[in-house]
């Protein structure tokens, strides 16, 4: 299984605030749109999503599809598949991707101990 790209995605109050306080750790804007409250910035091979009033808590987040660098992988494991695998193993998930639907689709898995994880397959 390719869960591809890792990232942070961080729940911010205030993403100006959050954006400066990221910058003097060394991060730069990678992505993102800053009038829409959210921002992907990057250190090296360290990737952070900031999001203003998108979701509750912190969540790791996969995106299948993605190399670090946001690019195309050419080979992946399809979103669909890993819910398939994953539900297959006896993981709850959140908000199932129609699996006979193709393309961008997330959903929410959680831990043991609370933690939410996304998948979030933008290709």
């Amino acid at each position: 299984m390719k869960l591809g790209a890792f990232s942070v995605s961080l729940n911010v109050s205030d993403i100006h605030e959050s954006r400066v306080f990221y910058e003097n750790l060394g991060f730069e804007v990678f992505g993102g749109e800053l009038s829409e409250n959210w921002l992907i910035m990057k250190n090296g091979s360290c990737t952070i999503g900031l999001f203003e009033g998108m979701f509750e808590g912190n969540l790791l987040t996969f995106n299948p599809g993605w190399d670090s660098n946001a690019s195309r992988l050419d080979s992946f494991t399809d979103i669909r598949d890993i819910q398939r695998e994953l539900k297959g193993k006896g993981i709850k998930i959140g908000d199932e991707v129609d699996e006979a639907s193709e393309g961008p689709a997330s959903f929410i898995i959680t831990d043991p101990d609370g933690n939410r994880i996304l998948l979030d397959q933008h290709i």
